[in-house]
This record gives structure tokens, C-alpha cells and sequence, in this order.
């Protein structure tokens, strides 16, 4: 049997990327002698994440349209032609098996090619509402792994598996990692860690935010570990102290998470996937400026089970000061959303992902 050969293709953030690089290494651990090729968004985070994770990339010219009129905007027909251009020349000399998308700007033409050629493709949705890109890509897609119940409006039934998303395996069991954690980070075991998570870019509004109300904070005998994003670093990193520690990125989530007694997050998919795997009370803050208003309906779909607190930004003067003041105080309230959370996981998602994509090498 001739070598395999997967594509895969997802990006612009961690959300899009990390679950690409969870299947691909899934498939390696099956498949050993397969060859792989991610295709990103140049300029992208990607075009580093996927490298440092051993694999190679090519990256396309290509971005979203933006909400305003912009010269990247008047850019986008010459960027979508290039990309398909660019996606037939990569799809013809590389002969992949399957075609592999987790959304993102490169995804679409990508997909797009690779269904116009009758290469197999599989899409991994990772949101409660899904994107224009994969409405589009579901029509003549092999098979669509969703992380949500009740996205037959949006997909052929026939086609949808639920899988959940594919988190980093470690955080499998970080309960267990506990004093490591807090040894990794010097913390001081006696008090409760408030950890602060704004996405793999950083949140502009939950920096402010935590910048407002940072000596309130401090007076609740809490310390902090800030995800503020490379973009906020040089803003923020004034405050760090002995109880506070800002940092642009958090390469061990598991020991952050394993260390973490109360979250505050945005609510893209990974984000909120992850967090229930770990079972930590959180309150999440979704961001408004997100296609579909998906952050709010991911957060929601959390909400409804009673396994987190929203708050939105529209309310957060009003609301965020008391609302994680009474959570830090109430232990069986914390108790509770980590239990209630920790309910929705779907831990063997990648493992499913990949029976899927095994299945479809079979046909």
C-alpha cells in the first residue's frame, strides 16, 4: 500500500490551529510512515504554531473580509483567486488522501478545490453556530465532526458526527498536577488563583478590564495569572508583582489550568472545550466582535447546563466586580459549575475524529 497523505488546513488563531495539530498527531500515532501538510494564512500565527509542532506548512495568500470598507477588502477577490490558484497547485503535486479542515481563512479555498477534484474531505466545526466558510464546505464535504448538539439547521444530518473539539491531551487529568503547578508558577498554595485568559491574540476589553479592577482583586487575597496576549504585553506587564504574573502566552495550559481555582475567558470553541475537560468554575466574557455573535451562543450553550457564568461585555461595568466577588467567596457555588462543567466534556474527541477520518480512507 502506497504511503498516506493528509492535508490539513485551519488558522488566524489558537482555536483553529491547536485542534489541526491534535489530529495530525493522532493520525501520525495510527499512521507513522503517513506524510502531512498543513496549509495556513500567511503572516498568520500558524506559519510558527505548526513548525514548532513538527509539521510542514504553506501558507496562502489570503484574509476575511473585514466589517468596514478597507483596501483589504478591495484586496479580497485578488487574494481568493490566488488562494484557489494556489490550493490546486499544492492539492495536484501533493496527492493528499484526505483533506482536513478546522476553519479559518485558509480552509475555504482550500476545501473548495479539494471538493472540486473528489478529494475526501472532513470538516471539524468547532462552534455552536457555525461560520459561512463551513456552511458553504458542508454541501460537498464527506463527513462534518461537530462539538454541538442541534446543528442540523446549518449541516446535512446524514453527514454530522458529535465528537466535541480536540483538546491537548494532557489536560486529560490536571486535578493530578496540582503541586507541580503551583510549585511552576511560585504561587502561594494558601491563596486562590484567579486566572485570566483573553485567547491566543489577547482581549482588549478584558485587559482593561482586569487593569480597573486589579487592586480590588488584590484586596480578596487572590493571586493572578494574566494572559494578556503579545499585542497587550508591553501595556500590561507593569503590574506584575509577587501576585501577579502577566504573561503574553502560556505554553503549559495544563499546569495553568491544574493551578487555576476560578477562570475568567473569552468563549471561542477551544477555549470553552477545554475548560470543561478541566472542571474549573468559570465566568466566561464572549467577544462581541466575532462573525455570528458565536462567543455568546458557545458561552450560552454552557449557561443553559448551569456549568458557567456569562457576563457580557455591555454589562461588565455593572456586573463583573460583584458577580466574581460572591463566586470567590462561595465554594459550593465553585463546587457546582466545575462539577456541571466538566459534564459536557467530550475528552476522546480527537480519537473520534480520527475513526472518522479512518473510515473514509476505507470507502
Amino acid at each position: 500500500m502506497s504511503k498516506l497523505k493528509f492535508i490539513l488546513s485551519g488558522g488566524g488563531t489558537g482555536g483553529h490551529i491547536y485542534p489541526a495539530i491534535a489530529i495530525a498527531n493522532e493520525l501520525k500515532k495510527r499512521f507513522p510512515e503517513a506524510e502531512f501538510l498543513f496549509v495556513g494564512a500567511k503572516d498568520k500565527m500558524e506559519m510558527q504554531k505548526v513548525p514548532q509542532a513538527g509539521y510542514a506548512i504553506k501558507g496562502l495568500w489570503i484574509a476575511g473580509l473585514q466589517r468596514k470598507l478597507t483596501l483589504q477588502n478591495a484586496l479580497f477577490p485578488f487574494k481568493l483567486l490566488s488562494s484557489l490558484w494556489e490550493s490546486r497547485k499544492i492539492l495536484k503535486s501533493f496527492k493528499p488522501d484526505v483533506v482536513i479542515g478546522t476553519g479559518g481563512f485558509a480552509s475555504g479555498p482550500l476545501l473548495n478545490v479539494a471538493n472540486s477534484l473528489n478529494i475526501l474531505t472532513l470538516i471539524q466545526e468547532q462552534n455552536s453556530y457555525p461560520g459561512i466558510t463551513n456552511k458553504l464546505l458542508s454541501k460537498k464535504a464527506a463527513k462534518i465532526c461537530v462539538a454541538y448538539e442541534n446543528l442540523e439547521r446549518f449541516f446535512p444530518k446524514e453527514k454530522m458526527i458529535l465528537t466535541g473539539n480536540p483538546v491537548r491531551q494532557d489536560l486529560i487529568d490536571v486535578s493530578s498536577k496540582r503541586e507541580e503547578a503551583i510549585t511552576f508558577f511560585k504561587l502561594d498554595p494558601k491563596k486562590k488563583t484567579l486566572l485570566v485568559l483573553g485567547g491566543s491574540l489577547g482581549a482588549r476589553r478584558i485587559n482593561q478590564l482586569i487593569e480597573k479592577e486589579l487592586q480590588g482583586l488584590l484586596s480578596q487575597k487572590v493571586q493572578i495569572i494574566w494572559q494578556c496576549g503579545k499585542l497587550y504585553l508591553d501595556d500590561y506587564s507593569k503590574y506584575n508583582s509577587a501576585q501577579v504574573q502577566v504573561v503574553a502566552f502560556i505554553e503549559r495550559m495544563d499546569l495553568v489550568y491544574a493551578a487555576a481555582d476560578v477562570v475568567i475567558s473569552r468563549a471561542g470553541a477551544s477555549s470553552v472545550s477545554e475548560l470543561c475537560i478541566v472542571g474549573k468554575p468559570v465566568i466566561f466574557i464572549p467577544s462581541p466582535n466575532v462573525a455570528e455573535d458565536h462567543q455568546t451562543k458557545n458561552a450560552q450553550a454552557i449557561v443553559d447546563k448551569k456549568g458557567a457564568i456569562m457576563i457580557k461585555e455591555s454589562a461588565l461595568e455593572d456586573e463583573f466586580s460583584i458577580v466574581l466577588e460572591a463566586l470567590l467567596k462561595d465554594e459550593g457555588k465553585q463546587q457546582l459549575l466545575g462539577d456541571n462543567i466538566k459534564k459536557l466534556a467530550l475528552p476522546q474527541a480527537t480519537i473520534q475524529i480520527v475513526d472518522e477520518i479512518e473510515k473514509l480512507l476505507k470507502k
